[in-house]
């Protein structure tokens, strides 16, 4: 049996602190306010945000989505997919306050603040997201534009991803169980770290998801279903905030002022919904498995692929 003193802060799914509520109530009501006047699509806003955060966390990919929805519903300042960029920034928002005292405890940890057992749990997990995280970061970094102004724009190739991944989950999940899978963040290896950072790279492509990506790699990599789920939880901290900052030191000179009370709007609508579907997700996985996402994906695939076909994407 492993000694307990080894293995990195587990994470747990914590009351909403107070002070959150509070900020995140406050912050929603500024966003509000400085959105609405004069600006028509406040609603459209408010709804791309709730999808936002509702997908960001499950495997059915929040870009498709964002991009799928916010052509229904004909909104105009996507800014060639800027918009459903950068307010991934609630979503990572979402995450540090869910997990904020396990990721307090563990930056105390990587600092050489607790057991020995500790300080290396919390080191080599941190060095696993590290090696996780250079794949997606270089290639995307590299691919930005063709992604954004040739993927971005094509309904077709986001049904097909969405597909895709579909039918690699339904496959997944019928694999025989595998014995030894790792079932502690904290015992993560550099090479089941790589594996995740390499599946990540399909994430690039709008409708595959990247939350979907990675746990397929931890997956596939010898992580159980909750530690996969809960390390790509923790890698889209650097990878979320890298492609907010992507996108917005690239669109700066397209971003006009009626733009950023959108783009907080939009944010924190899906910090407060990204933060319910967390704690949702992580209670469902704890006694199911991925098949039903996977028949989801597939079903919406489909859809889209219909509505291409009647002209209406």
């Amino acid at each position: 049996m492993q000694n307990e003193s080894r293995r990195a802060p587990a994470p747990t799914a914590p009351r909403v602190p107070t002070p959150l509520i509070v900020v995140a109530g406050i912050a929603l009501l500024v966003s509000l306010i400085l959105a609405v006047p004069g600006d028509p699509e406040w609603w459209k806003v408010i709804v791309l945000g709730i999808v936002q955060g509702v997908t960001e966390w499950l495997p059915i990919s929040s870009t498709g989505h964002l991009l799928i929805v916010s052509k229904l519903l004909n909104y105009s300042g996507s800014l060639n997919g800027t918009f459903e960029i950068v307010i991934q920034i609630g979503t990572v928002l979402s995450v540090v306050a869910f997990y904020f005292s396990d990721l307090l405890a563990q930056a105390r940890a990587v600092l050489g603040q607790g057991t020995p057992g500790e300080v290396q749990s919390a080191r080599r997990l941190w060095l696993a997201v590290s090696v996780a995280f250079v794949p997606a970061a270089g290639l995307g970094l590299l691919l930005k534009d063709f992604i954004q102004g040739v993927l971005f724009d094509s309904p077709a190739v986001i049904a097909g991803a969405l597909i895709f991944g579909g039918v690699v989950f339904l496959i997944i999940e019928r694999l025989p169980p595998r014995a030894n899978l790792t079932g502690e963040l904290g015992q993560i290896k550099l090479a089941q770290g790589l594996g995740v950072g390499l599946a990540q790279l399909f994430a690039l492509i709008p409708g595959m998801s990247r939350s979907g990506s990675s746990i397929v790699g931890g997956l596939l990599a010898g992580l159980d279903r909750r530690t996969a789920t809960a390390f790509s939880f923790y890698l889209s901290i650097p990878i979320l905030s890298a492609a907010t900052l992507a996108a917005l030191v690239g669109s700066l000179d397209e971003i006009q002022p009626a733009d950023w009370s959108r783009l907080a709007l939009g944010a924190v609508v899906a910090m407060i919904v990204g933060y319910l579907t967390i704690g949702w997700l992580l209670r469902y996985i704890a006694r199911n498995n991925f098949v039903l996402f996977g028949y989801y994906r597939i079903a919406v695939g489909l859809l889209i692929l219909a509505l291409v076909g009647l002209g209406m994407l």
